[in-house]
């Protein structure tokens, strides 16, 4: 398998055939390679760019009002720096807008439907210019768990996204479970390698990967994974102020619990809140009833405030082990 840069290629603005300049820069095309196509020329041929003001305060705001307008739903903040879910379903650092490789008074939107500009993109260069390729539509990204960037697959066509190897088996005989490679990712990770970030390489031809091209395929947004099937769907803090507001909200009266709480469960929520809850107060699983709360001796204001707020400490634990509760009035010593 061969990485080939597709260089000669230079500035690319709105209205641009880059079915054209991309065949003119690569005459040697042929059937069966993997066209990989960084978005941001995508974007300029199809007019994704906003003006703003080149420099000062002005700029900045002009930037997040962008932001904001490309912004789903915001998923994580550290200082400047802000990840978000655009309308497209991508977690990115500022939406994807970019302001590098571009006049200094625009900035770069992501391509409004990746998978449909690799359609048409390889429908052009099959119809007009006679090769039959895929195309991958990349961009950059960060991601969980790992420090430094890589490119991406933002929108495919001409080639499964995904190769599933579930099903099959091992050299050790192993079934495999859950095992689907981002095959249109790892292609443009291989790309970038020969397009860089500086050099003004924005394309790269995959040859060897595949014979020929299939139909144009359900195309990369079935690499999109929903938030609600996502573990890392908000950033560490943002999840612990969701936590501490869903904390805040708990319900006196919640949905009686489809199965009881695991008795493990009760038990590390009561442990959690054990070093915090004011002297005297004690807190005792009974199994098949719940738990009872034994409040201090004495009965003075302070002390019940202060109770009821080592009762809320608890219901809040509970909840984080997923056990609901149900407040029941403490018979008061004396």
């Amino acid at each position: 398998m061969e990485v080939l840069p597709v260089t000669g290629i230079g500035d690319v603005s709105p209205g641009d055939d880059l079915a054209a300049l991309i065949a003119g820069a690569a005459p040697w095309l042929r059937d069966g390679d993997v066209l990989v196509v960084t978005s941001k020329i995508v974007s300029k041929a199809e007019g994704q760019l906003v003006d703003v003001p080149a420099e000062g305060p002005e700029r900045a705001a002009a930037r997040d009002e962008v932001l904001a307008a490309e912004t789903a739903r915001r998923v994580a903040t550290r200082g400047q720096t802000r990840i978000v879910q655009t309308h497209h379903g991508f977690v990115m650092a500022s939406a994807g807008i970019d302001a590098s490789n571009v006049d200094r008074q625009r900035l770069v939107l992501l391509p409004k439907d990746p998978d449909a500009s690799a359609r048409a993109l390889r429908a052009a260069l099959r119809e007009r210019h006679g090769v039959d390729v895929a195309v991958v539509v990349s961009d950059t990204m960060g991601r969980p768990w790992r420090n430094g960037l890589t490119d991406v697959a933002l929108g495919a066509a001409g080639i499964a996204p995904v190769r599933d190897h579930r099903g099959e088996t091992d050299p050790y005989g192993n079934e495999l479970h859950i095992t689907q490679m981002a095959v249109v990712d790892e292609l443009a990770a291989a790309s970038e390698l020969v397009k860089g970030k500086t050099d003004q390489v924005p394309v790269a031809v995959v040859r060897g990967y595949l014979s020929r091209p299939g139909d144009d395929g359900p195309g990369a947004v079935t690499l999109v994974r929903e938030a609600a099937a996502d573990m890392f769907s908000l950033g560490t803090a943002e999840a612990r102020a969701a936590g501490l507001r869903e904390a805040a909200l708990l319900p006196l009266d919640p949905p009686a619990a489809e199965e009881p709480a695991e008795p493990a469960a009760v038990e590390r929520a009561i442990a959690a809140v054990a070093g915090v809850v004011a002297p005297g107060t004690v807190f005792t699983h009974v199994p098949g009833e719940g738990v009872r709360a034994t409040p201090p001796r004495s009965t003075d204001a302070a002390t019940l405030v202060r109770f009821g707020t080592d009762l809320h400490r608890l219901r809040a634990a509970l909840a984080a082990e997923g056990a609901a509760s149900l407040p029941v009035r403490p018979v008061l010593p004396g």
